[in-house]
């Protein structure tokens, strides 16, 4: 593909971490002390031990050791590694590629992953310090630029290789969650980025007790490429009303900022600047209640894109707000979660007799077929129904499918094939959206399946099954054919 970077040594990016991390693992009992650590530490010309006989392990680094010495009075050589290391170290397996491991890395500001073989066992560990061998092609160091970015223009500069990069991935085959999921840390990054810059060089800047809301798939940090933007602002109940100008003067800044990026505003105006998608943490609740006690068309895709939500710069306290009163309405009201499945069943996915796909026959898309309408639509909607029912909101739709799989909702076979439908059906949708980038076009969400590869086609027809599937279960859980009779 010709958007992809030439050099070579950029596929290095994408082989497996066990080729890459040979540094084995010093490992220390939970009972040995800080003084033990320390001097493995500094005999050994390393900046970690981990903790434990057998998973999951700890693990105790420099920045622990600092933060036990300022905490402790006295000396505290002596204390135990489990009262002040760090649980839960974070693995990848020996055939993950560098890319998840820097992905892991750079969105949850980890320092270091373990890599485990194929029977879990501890082989190694990968620190930030080894992917300096990667200089300008790491994601972290890209990363490191836009926090530094001094002008609108040097962020553009950085979203073209941003685009390159995510081109690369895909090419090579990284598994399409973890580069939708970087992309999204990018995406944030390079928001809060502008935020910085609008304080620093224009003295704007949003006041105390105010949320500036990400709505729909960047609520949910799992866009493709950059969409249209979706966004909301909620501020406390006692929020003075005198700095209400200095709040809208920073979200239609903001918005202008983005647009200047590429990031295009939303054509039905779901954006921060439009005084419907600007209200109180009260006035959201009451907006909330009439969306799910009175579920209209109109309400439900309002509901679905707000469910979404998350502060992506502001109080957070609100959004914990948000979300309760969320879940605890919509549990309060028998007919919401019905209604809301039966909405979400009217989509049908374009599949005929034997596996036919079927595409629109006339229009500006004759022969093609819509990749948001025919499957994501059902897929996101009813996965978000499904976990709001069991109290989780938020997070992207593969961080819900993991939460289910320890509640007794689902089947973990159904479940597996409804994740499987989703990550086929993103890895298409960004493939068309690459392609469009490289073709200089305006990218959407239909395609043609006869310019698809035979395996390709193969795998589509699969995803639209399992988006069968999750209707079927949608319309079981909530006895939707019952109701309608």
């Amino acid at each position: 593909m010709s958007y992809l970077l030439g050099d070579q040594a950029e596929n290095m990016y994408f082989i497996p971490v066990g080729k890459i991390c040979r540094r084995p693992p010093v490992i220390c009992s939970p009972d040995s002390t800080v003084r033990t650590a320390t001097q493995l530490m500094q005999e050994r010309n390393i900046t970690c031990v981990v903790v434990g006989d057998s998973p999951p392990y700890g693990i105790f680094t420099v920045r622990d050791l600092r933060r036990i010495t300022a905490a402790t009075e006295g000396n505290p050589a002596s204390i135990a590694l489990r009262d002040c290391m760090t649980p839960h170290l974070i693995t990848l397996g020996e055939e993950a590629c560098l890319f998840d491991a820097v992905s892991l890395m750079s969105r949850h500001n980890f320092h270091r992953v373990g890599v485990v073989d194929t029977a879990g066992n501890l082989v190694g560990i990968l620190t930030d310090t080894d992917l300096l061998t990667f200089q300008t092609r790491s994601p972290l160091y890209l990363i490191t630029e836009i926090e530094r970015a001094t002008s609108l223009e040097h962020l553009q500069q950085l979203n073209s290789r941003l685009f390159a990069m995510i081109g690369n991935a895909y090419g090579a085959g990284v598994e399409i969650r973890g580069v939708v999921q970087l992309i999204a840390h990018f995406n944030d990054a390079t928001t809060r980025r502008v935020i910085r810059l609008m304080e620093q060089q224009e003295g704007i800047s949003l006041p105390a007790g105010v949320a500036y809301l990400s709505l729909g798939s960047e609520g949910r940090q799992e866009q493709t490429l950059r969409t249209d933007q979706d966004s909301a602002l909620v501020y406390a109940d006692n929020f003075p009303q005198a700095l209400m100008p200095e709040a809208q003067r920073f979200v239609v800044r903001l918005i202008e900022c983005l647009e200047q990026l590429g990031v295009p505003r939303c054509p039905g105006n779901t954006m921060a600047s439009n005084p419907q998608w600007c209200h109180s943490l009260s006035g959201w609740k009451q907006i909330l209640d009439s969306w799910i006690m009175t579920p209209l068309p109109e309400n439900m895709v309002n509901f679905g894109m707000f469910q979404d939500m998350r502060v992506l710069y502001g109080d957070k306290q609100l959004e914990e707000g948000l979300r309760r009163h969320i879940y605890e309405t919509a549990s309060s009201n028998t007919l919401f979660f019905p209604s809301m499945a039966r909405n979400i069943t009217r989509f049908k996915p374009p599949l005929g007799m034997f596996g036919r796909l079927l595409v629109e026959k006339k229009g500006a898309q004759r022969g093609r077929l819509d990749l948001k309408k025919g499957g994501l639509f059902a897929l996101v909607r009813g996965i978000a129904l499904l976990a709001l029912e069991v109290q989780i909101i938020g997070g992207s739709t593969w961080d819900k499918l993991d939460r289910l799989r320890a509640l007794p909702l689902l089947a973990q076979a159904d479940l597996d094939e409804i994740e499987e439908s989703f990550s086929i059906m993103m890895n298409l949708r960004l493939g068309r959206q690459l392609g469009a980038l490289r073709d200089k076009k305006q990218a959407d969400n239909s395609i043609d399946p006869e310019l698809l590869r035979e395996r390709d086609r193969v795998k589509l027809r699969a995803a639209l099954r399992g988006v069968e599937k999750l209707q079927k279960i949608l319309r079981g859980h909530y006895q939707l054919d019952i109701i309608a009779r």
